[in-house]
Protein backbone atom coordinates (compact mmCIF):
# COMPACT_ATOMS: atom_id res chain seq x y z
CA UNK A 1 0.00 0.00 0.00
CA UNK A 2 1.23 3.34 -1.03
CA UNK A 3 0.44 7.22 0.37
CA UNK A 4 0.67 10.20 -1.35
CA UNK A 5 0.97 13.90 -0.38
CA UNK A 6 1.46 17.22 -2.36
CA UNK A 7 1.99 20.60 -1.45
CA UNK A 8 1.53 23.06 -4.31
CA UNK A 9 3.03 27.08 -4.73
CA UNK A 10 5.53 26.40 -1.71
CA UNK A 11 7.44 29.52 -1.57
CA UNK A 12 10.56 28.49 -1.96
CA UNK A 13 12.83 27.88 -4.95
CA UNK A 14 12.43 24.37 -6.10
CA UNK A 15 16.46 23.77 -6.84
CA UNK A 16 16.77 24.36 -2.97
CA UNK A 17 13.85 22.03 -2.18
CA UNK A 18 15.44 19.45 -4.94
CA UNK A 19 18.59 19.54 -2.14
CA UNK A 20 16.62 18.91 0.87
CA UNK A 21 14.26 16.16 -1.30
CA UNK A 22 17.51 14.17 -2.35
CA UNK A 23 18.52 13.98 1.46
CA UNK A 24 15.68 11.32 2.28
CA UNK A 25 15.14 9.82 -0.97
CA UNK A 26 14.41 6.28 -0.34
CA UNK A 27 15.26 5.92 3.37
CA UNK A 28 12.52 4.81 6.00
CA UNK A 29 10.04 7.84 7.25
CA UNK A 30 10.57 7.75 10.92
CA UNK A 31 14.50 8.38 9.68
CA UNK A 32 13.69 11.28 7.27
CA UNK A 33 11.55 12.76 9.52
CA UNK A 34 14.50 13.30 11.61
CA UNK A 35 16.95 14.28 9.33
CA UNK A 36 14.47 17.31 7.90
CA UNK A 37 14.20 18.58 11.87
CA UNK A 38 18.05 18.54 11.77
CA UNK A 39 18.43 19.53 8.44
CA UNK A 40 20.01 23.26 8.13
CA UNK A 41 18.01 24.50 4.95
CA UNK A 42 14.72 26.51 5.09
CA UNK A 43 13.36 24.17 2.88
CA UNK A 44 13.61 21.52 5.13
CA UNK A 45 10.08 22.80 7.17
CA UNK A 46 7.83 22.37 3.89
CA UNK A 47 9.35 19.09 2.46
CA UNK A 48 8.85 17.96 6.65
CA UNK A 49 5.03 18.83 6.53
CA UNK A 50 4.87 17.01 3.32
CA UNK A 51 6.15 13.95 4.60
CA UNK A 52 3.75 13.98 7.94
CA UNK A 53 0.91 14.01 5.58
CA UNK A 54 1.58 11.50 3.51
CA UNK A 55 2.02 9.71 6.43
CA UNK A 56 -0.68 10.43 7.68
CA UNK A 57 -2.53 9.78 4.64
CA UNK A 58 -1.38 6.15 4.83
CA UNK A 59 -2.83 5.89 8.20
CA UNK A 60 -6.08 6.65 6.73
CA UNK A 61 -5.80 4.67 3.94
CA UNK A 62 -4.90 1.89 6.10
CA UNK A 63 -7.89 2.33 8.00
CA UNK A 64 -10.17 2.34 5.55
CA UNK A 65 -8.92 -0.76 4.25
CA UNK A 66 -8.70 -2.73 7.99
CA UNK A 67 -4.82 -3.44 7.64
CA UNK A 68 -2.43 -3.24 10.58
CA UNK A 69 -0.70 0.07 10.10
CA UNK A 70 3.54 0.27 10.96
CA UNK A 71 4.70 3.73 10.85
CA UNK A 72 7.79 1.95 11.14
CA UNK A 73 7.80 -0.07 8.04
CA UNK A 74 6.74 2.85 5.87
CA UNK A 75 9.94 3.99 2.96
CA UNK A 76 9.86 6.79 1.21
CA UNK A 77 9.20 5.12 -2.39
CA UNK A 78 9.16 8.32 -4.40
CA UNK A 79 9.94 12.20 -3.66
CA UNK A 80 10.38 15.11 -6.37
CA UNK A 81 10.25 18.85 -6.50
CA UNK A 82 8.17 20.44 -9.74
CA UNK A 83 8.52 24.05 -10.02
CA UNK A 84 5.04 25.93 -9.97
CA UNK A 85 4.11 29.51 -10.91
CA UNK A 86 6.59 32.22 -10.71
CA UNK A 87 5.72 35.37 -9.13
CA UNK A 88 7.32 38.84 -10.88
CA UNK A 89 7.86 41.39 -9.19
CA UNK A 90 9.88 44.64 -10.06
CA UNK A 91 12.75 46.88 -8.35
CA UNK A 92 13.73 50.38 -9.01
CA UNK A 93 17.31 50.49 -10.49
CA UNK A 94 19.40 53.77 -12.12
CA UNK A 95 18.17 55.70 -14.20
CA UNK A 96 14.65 55.47 -14.42
CA UNK A 97 15.19 51.43 -15.06
CA UNK A 98 13.57 48.55 -13.58
CA UNK A 99 14.64 44.87 -12.45
CA UNK A 100 13.08 42.21 -12.42
CA UNK A 101 12.63 39.90 -9.22
CA UNK A 102 11.08 36.32 -9.91
CA UNK A 103 9.98 34.59 -6.87
CA UNK A 104 9.66 31.10 -7.37
CA UNK A 105 7.21 28.53 -6.10
CA UNK A 106 7.55 24.79 -6.17
CA UNK A 107 5.11 21.71 -5.95
CA UNK A 108 6.50 19.32 -3.74
CA UNK A 109 5.41 15.47 -3.85
CA UNK A 110 6.10 12.71 -1.52
CA UNK A 111 5.07 8.82 -1.73
CA UNK A 112 5.45 6.33 1.16
CA UNK A 113 5.06 2.75 1.24
CA UNK A 114 5.19 -0.50 3.03
CA UNK A 115 8.56 -1.78 2.59
CA UNK A 116 7.66 -4.78 0.48
CA UNK A 117 5.59 -2.22 -2.05
CA UNK A 118 8.62 0.00 -2.06
CA UNK A 119 10.71 -1.94 -4.27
Amino acid sequence: MEAKAIARHVRVTPRKARRVVDLIRGKQATEAITILKFAPQDAATPVRKVLESAIANARVKADKANEPFRENELVIKETYVDEGVTMKRFRARAQGRAGRINKRTSHITVVVANKEGAR
